[in-house]
């Protein structure tokens, strides 16, 4: 180890000295013959081509994910696509990158990114001519720990539905992979064949060359000087070169690109974190190998390890209270002229990943040093990128805010490339949506965020997982201050909402876990009580919208697949894409004529909000939609006695007959003006209450007191979700989102394929329905033991994989674990039996009829049967 040290101080020595102060260390030891050629060439050139000035669509930036998108619009057939470099292409991120490929991520859809990433990364040398260094030994993500051997198997059920091969491993074929390892400290293993490392300078460089093969304009040195809009959704980019006119612009600008929103009034969330990887010189044990080593992932170590050429190249990711921010760039700008610099490298902050790495790799002991990087890499709050086109303004669209840029390049060049060119996303990616964050996402919350991101970025992935650095923003509810001391808070779009509420004597706190844990009881408690009493949850997080204006009715029935309600009625309704497929669900109520309010998710606000944004502008609607979530406060209130309680505090009449299901009306509760809405997510006669957000803990209070003989008490989002799957309601991003059809949903009530109107998705979707479908939603009851289903398993049978969850929880009414579940038509029968995989084991489960439990209304409409029969 003094070895180790010794040289690292030495090298920062000859950096520090040789440099005076920040030192710029050559990015990679494996590169491509070619780059010097080519970067001699582009500092050589002003543009050398005619200037364009219209384009169909300008790229702002030019690293691996701005060439990659050129790439794909060209290739795709789009007609005038340019890119504009404010100096060279890969300057930035890209260039000093450690340039790992993998297959795996922990999400769902993002999979999809990384499988579309490499096998592209496979076939572009071919195409373009370009050596792109793709090296594919495949990589080993290491478990040393139980919890860690837990959280391999909970992957790999949430894999098996996916086309790429991973495997859960011994630590005998860990140390085949990679037989330079401390095998004692090795558990288990999860392996993905093809993951390896790209030459980042030469992907890029291959990338640019296939767009301009396929006619695409690569300018630079090119910097975007100003952006203006026009009157017709177009943009005129200025550039010293001249000005472009284009239908729509794309920031692909890196660590810049908080700038380059600025210059439309966006503050992208977007912030550079230090990130320093180390190179060692020639290991022997290495280079005395037959094959290369796959890449490892110490998990517990928190860092990532490849063979570079002969040596071996290690980096870190520091604990948040280590990592360093770039904040001054945020404050003051990215200094002028930085490009292809670096920062001085701090090895201090890394020495405990060192020791762990030696522990871990012993010949680490012995290797020399003689690189050392330390580059910026852009974070987001959260980690994952924003990717899509941007609320508020029209036809501006992002792909920026990439921790991990290389892997995301192919896969998002390709997603946003059929978006542009089709009118939708090719899949659901919803957690890449940039309009996920809003004004609450302020740069004190953001600079919290990226610190915990990072430094989390190898922590155990629990489901249902929690994060608490930044919170709580500016968002919280009129409540919140009554209730943040009694339960386990969850964060819904900058919200605070309540998940589950304590009693004395339970088991309190964020306590995550694989399997049931301390919420189990508690949730189960809060079931009862809206079952059999009366519960009140916080519903402030919807999304909410009040669109008003002469063309109001023309706009949503072109909008949404239902018909609109009458005034003072509600209901459900759908919008599709063009190919038919589910983009959103609203709840939808005629308030006065042509008045209608529409509420959402709290994690689709500005997502559907866009959407309709683009068609009424698009469409020239003479409409106005008004965002009102943040002034709007809601309360829910379900169960039995949910009835009885509003009325001790109204004088209208809140009985079955005075107030009909799924109906509005504007009422005074304990004095206070309220809308309220015959309806609940629970499947239980409930209402919610809409009014203003300071009035909020004032009805709260007093419903509290006056369901006190009717044993009122608060409820969470996780009994919901239990009461809304025992209903058999179903929910959007789970059962339904841009993957799926709403036939294949179970949707067709909503869907009014006779109404009049031709709204969005129709010609498909009678398409769809006249082909007939291939897989259908099933309702599924699953023996489990101490595990439950919570969506995205694998559903096997005759060990073949036929399909995957969708969501699940377990049914306390029933004492069962639920599930809904994609299945070929052919096994959607009641009494199908079928396997669901949790946690390495296969749970035998059924398809059931559904709902296992009726619906307050349609239970009250039986009892009403029955008695007039009698």
């Amino acid at each position: 180890m003094s070895r180790i040290l010794n040289l690292i101080s030495i090298q920062l020595r000859k950096d520090v000295g040789a440099r005076g102060g920040i030192p710029r260390l050559p990015a990679r030891t494996i590169c491509c013959t070619a780059r010097k050629h080519a970067e001699e060439g582009d500092a050589a050139s002003a543009l050398g081509k005619r200037w364009k000035d219209t384009a169909d669509t300008v790229i702002i930036g030019g690293g691996c994910v701005g060439a990659s998108l050129a790439y794909h619009l060209a290739k795709g057939g789009v007609k005038d696509v340019v890119l504009l470099e404010k100096s060279e292409l890969t300057a930035g991120s890209t260039w000093h990158a450690a340039g790992l490929t993998t297959y795996y991520h922990p999400g769902i859809n993002l999979k999809k990114v990384h499988f579309d990433s490499i096998k592209l990364y496979e076939t572009l040398e071919a195409e373009t001519g370009q050596a792109v260094g793709f090296h594919q030994p495949g990589s080993v993500r290491i478990a040393s720990t139980a919890a860690r051997v837990d959280e391999m198997k909970y992957q790999m059920t949430r894999t098996h539905w996916h086309v790429t091969p991973q495997y859960l491993i011994g630590p005998e074929k860990v140390q085949e992979l990679f037989p330079l390892l401390n095998i004692d400290k090795v558990l288990a293993g999860l392996y993905t064949p093809g993951d390896g490392h790209i030459d980042p300078y030469s992907l890029t460089m291959s990338l640019a060359a296939g767009a301009r093969m396929y006619g695409a304009q690569i300018y630079n040195p090119a910097p975007v000087t100003g952006l203006h809009p026009t009157a017709d959704g177009k943009w005129d980019v200025q550039t010293p070169h001249g000005t472009i006119r284009a239908n729509r612009i794309v920031n692909t600008a890196g660590f810049w690109a908080r700038e380059v929103g600025q210059m439309i009034g966006f503050q992208h969330p977007t912030i550079p974190v230090h990130h320093q990887y180390v190179v060692t010189a020639t290991v022997p044990e290495v280079k005395a190998l037959k094959k290369e080593l796959a890449v490892i992932r110490d998990l517990e170590g928190s860092y990532y390890l490849r063979q570079e050429r002969d040596g071996l190249l290690f980096g870190p990711y520091e604990k948040m209270e280590k990592m360093v921010l770039q904040d001054s760039w945020v404050r003051d700008g990215v200094p002028p002229g930085f490009g292809k610099e670096l920062f001085e490298s701090d090895l201090d902050r890394i020495m405990e990943h060192i020791e762990m790495a030696m522990e871990m790799v012993p010949v680490l002991k012995k290797a020399d040093i003689i690189n050392v990087v330390s580059g910026p890499i852009t974070y987001t709050p959260d980690l994952l990128p924003m990717v899509g086109p941007y609320q508020g303004v029209r036809n501006y669209w992002t792909a920026i805010g990439f921790g991990y840029g290389v892997i995301h390049a192919g896969g998002i060049g390709k997603f946003l490339s059929d978006w542009i060119r089709n009118g939708e996303p090719p899949y659901d990616l919803i957690e890449c949506d940039p309009n996920r964050y809003g004004k609450w996402t302020d740069v004190p919350f953001m600079c919290a965020k990226a610190r915990e991101s990072y430094g989390f970025n190898n922590v155990v992935g629990y489901p249902k997982e929690e994060r608490f650095a930044g919170r709580p923003t500016s968002r919280t509810s009129g409540i919140y201050e009554l209730l943040k001391d009694k339960c386990s808070m969850g964060f819904h779009a900058g919200w605070e909402q309540p998940h589950w509420f304590y009693k004395p004597g339970d088991d309190t706190g964020y306590k995550p876990s694989f399997r049931r844990t301390n919420w189990f009881g508690p949730v189960g408690r809060e079931c009862r009580l809206v079952m059999e009493k009366v519960g009140v949850i916080d519903l402030t997080p919807f999304g909410k919208f009040v669109v008003t204006g002469k063309d109001t009715l023309k706009l949503l029935d072109r909008l949404f697949a239902n018909t609109m309600p009458k005034v003072g009625q509600t209901n459900i309704s759908h919008m599709l894409t063009p190919a038919g497929r589910v983009f959103a669900e609203v709840t939808i109520t005629q308030l006065t004529p042509g008045e209608f309010l529409l509420v959402t998710g709290s994690g689709s606000e500005l997502h559907d909000l866009r959407w309709m944004e683009a068609e009424a502008a698009e469409g020239g609607y003479d409409v106005d939609i008004r965002n009102v979530t943040d002034d709007v406060g809601v309360l829910g209130i379900a169960g039995p006695n949910s009835r009885k309680v509003l009325q001790k505090l109204t004088d209208e009449d809140m009985s079955d007959g005075g107030f009909k299901f799924l109906h509005c009306k504007n009422i005074q509760l304990a004095g206070v003006p309220v809308r309220a809405i015959r309806i609940s997510y629970t499947g239980e006669l409930g209402w919610e209450l809409y009014m203003d957000q300071k009035s909020l803990a004032a009805v709260y209070q007093a419903m509290m007191a006056a369901g006190k003989d009717e044993g009122i008490g608060n409820f969470g989002t996780y009994a919901m979700a239990s009461l809304r799957l025992e209903k058999g309601f179903r929910g959007w991003g789970a059962e339904m989102n841009c993957d799926t059809n709403p036939l294949e949903a179970g949707l067709d009530h909503f869907i009014k394929l006779n109404k009049a109107a031709d709204f969005i998705g129709k010609a498909a979707l009678q398409e769809v329905k006249a082909k007939g479908l291939k897989r259908k939603l099933s309702y599924l009851s699953v023996r489990t033991d101490d595990v439950d289903p919570e969506g995205n398993e694998t559903i096997w049978l005759n060990d073949k994989v036929v399909g995957n969850t969708t969501s699940g929880a377990y049914s306390y009414s029933s004492q069962q674990s639920l599930a809904f579940g994609y299945l070929p038509l052919e096994l959607c029968s009641v009494g199908q039996q079928v396997e669901v995989e949790l946690l390495g084991k296969k749970f035998p489960a059924t398809v059931i009829q559904e709902p296992l439990v009726l619906t307050e209304p349609m239970r009250t409409r039986l009892a009403k049967k029955a008695k007039a029969k009698a």
